[in-house]
């Protein structure tokens, strides 16, 4: 039989070849898979494995979680939660040095809190917030780099699809990877809030001072985030306490976000047309994620089949190299992938084979998917497939892919920064979940 090392590598090969021809990262994915499969098996075999495969992979209980997570955020959005919370975010920000940009990334962080999306956060408040530092004088590229790298957030704040989908994918407990994004969700947004303050300070002509508003406007304000807090409460508040499961909690969240849409000053037409909408975008986008599991879930199958995962684990494990070393290597491989495929793509293809290296090194299983969620984060906003930049780009037609990217380099180097803390302090990941 071929060396399975060999089988792995001309695997991996064979999927970037599918991808190259415009093939659907699922699809490449599980044929990658089923044709390593019938290298070491016959296709009596491989009919066998895949008649209930789909069926074994997707019908679980946890995974329900996703579309209740995502129907929940688009029905807050339509509820204008990420409106009011903008206005919120200006009161108290607006007059300080990068005021605005600084009311952008707490928007952003807010709105996190209620959509597990990246690209929805960024699509929605830049949508408020771009206008508004337009008129104000803001640089354009400061004004769609803090724009597409607030919206990164989403995939880190819960509740987050891509915490629940690194749990699925990992076994681990689905409630404490949720719960473990609270504190680097608000390392993250602290260090954005300072590096902003620090551009201000460097080149306050970026970024001019808005009008400071009295005491009286500002605690009037926060009648509009009222919606946002509760959310909070009912979703990761029940969590935590142990009150409610994760569906549960995201059950509902998606009640109280549709009682928030149904109860908003809209007219009842449009109400009716945002139900159905997020009702369609959630089944597109569930849909999607199952694909892109079951074509993962093949090629991990094949892996396993052939004990990769294994040879790698004890390969990497015997490396005469400090065991934090190890890690951060891994991490870094996630650089180079961010710059080419999504955060869905990037964890089906690289946990199978790092995971059992991470646990078998003795590392916390939480600790490394947060500084994994992390990694991912950082490719939404790299060129040349960063996803967050082309939705800032498409929503306004005064600011170039090139400008956006340029206004995002700055909030890499912060993401760096927020990681090296994350990777040196494993506790602000760990605490808070093992407290639950």
């Amino acid at each position: 039989m071929t060396n399975p090392m060999v089988l792995g590598l001309l695997s991996v090969l064979l999927i970037f070849i599918f991808m190259g021809l415009g093939i659907p990262v699922f699809a490449a994915l599980g044929l990658a898979g089923m044709i390593g499969i019938l290298f070491v098996q016959d296709l009596t075999y491989v009919y066998n494995v895949l008649q209930n495969f789909a069926f074994d992979e997707t019908a679980a209980y946890l995974l329900t979680v996703i579309p209740l997570f995502i129907i929940m955020g688009n029905f807050a959005l339509h509820a204008g939660v990420g409106k009011s919370l903008f206005h919120v975010a200006k009161r108290w920000c607006g007059h300080l040095p990068g005021g605005l940009a600084v009311s952008t990334i707490l928007t952003c962080a807010g709105f996190s809190a209620t959509s597990g999306s990246s690209v929805a956060t960024a699509a929605t408040v830049g949508s408020i917030s771009l206008p508004e530092m337009k008129k104000a004088g803001y640089d354009k590229r400061l004004s769609a780099g803090c724009v597409a790298a607030g919206g990164v957030l989403g995939v880190l704040i819960p509740p987050s699809v891509l915490l629940v989908f690194y749990a699925a994918l990992t076994e681990v407990s689905a409630g404490r990877m949720l719960v473990a994004g609270v504190i680097p969700g608000v390392l993250s947004v602290l260090v954005f809030v300072l590096g902003v303050l620090l551009i201000s300070a460097r080149k306050p002509a970026m970024c001019p001072k808005g009008e400071k508003s009295d005491w009286g406007q500002r605690l009037r304000s926060l009648v509009h985030a009222w919606k946002l807090l509760a959310l909070i409460v009912v979703v990761l508040g029940s969590i935590y306490t142990g009150w409610a499961t994760p569906t549960e909690a995201a059950s509902l969240g998606a009640v109280a976000s549709v009682l928030f849409l149904l109860t908003s000053k809209q007219d009842f037409s449009s109400k009716l047309k945002a139900i159905a909408g997020s009702s369609r975008d959630a089944i597109n986008t569930t849909v999607m994620i199952m694909m892109t599991m079951l074509g993962a879930g093949i090629y991990s199958f094949f892996l396993s089949l052939i004990q990769v995962p294994q040879m790698v684990s004890s390969l990497v494990i015997d490396l005469p190299l400090p065991a934090i070393l190890i890690i951060a290597l891994i991490l870094i491989i996630y650089i180079p992938m961010g710059m080419f495929l999504d955060a869905f793509s990037m964890l089906v293809i690289t946990l199978p084979i790092l995971f059992p290296v991470v646990t078998g090194l003795g590392f916390d299983p939480i600790w490394f998917g947060i500084l994994a969620i992390k990694m991912c984060e950082i490719g939404l906003i790299t060129p040349p497939i960063g996803l967050n930049v082309y939705v800032i780009a498409g929503l306004d037609e005064d600011t170039s892919l090139t400008d956006v990217f340029s206004g995002a380099s700055w909030f890499i180097l912060m993401e760096a920064v927020t990681i090296m803390i994350l990777f040196s302090i494993p506790f602000l990941s760990t605490w808070l979940p093992y407290t639950m």
